[in-house]
């Protein structure tokens, strides 16, 4: 019932940017919190930003660099990355905790990942 469509991943130099985007479809009565995590070849997933109800929290390897915010239409929550570094390289998931219609509670439902390759 539910997808989460991402894009905006790629190649990108050393202290460029890249913006990714994810969107939620299918049968969503609310959602929760909506966040992104990266998994690095043999690295266990972390979390990168996550959002819910306006506030904001990030790792600390990020802080200043990244910004997450929510789209009013389609779900949507962007990741804005700047400043990039290559220890930023990894694959970029985004997750949503989310409730359907007609369920009793929220699960969390994640896209496909996104790679993000930085240079140096």
């Amino acid at each position: 019932q539910v997808q989460l469509v991402e894009s905006g991943g790629g190649l990108v130099q050393a202290g460029g940017s890249l913006r990714l985007s994810c969107a939620a479809s299918g049968s969503i009565f609310s959602i929760n919190t909506m966040g992104w995590y990266r998994q690095a070849p043999g690295k266990q997933r972390e979390l990168v930003a996550v959002i819910s109800g306006g506030r904001t929290n990030y790792a600390d390897s990020v802080t200043g660099r990244f910004s997450i915010s929510r789209g009013n239409a389609k779900n949507s929550v962007y990741l804005q990355m700047n400043s990039l570094k290559p220890e930023d390289t990894a694959v970029y998931y985004c997750k949503a905790d989310l409730r359907t219609i007609g369920s009793l509670r929220s699960w969390d439902y994640w896209g496909q990942g996104t790679q993000v390759t930085v240079s140096s």
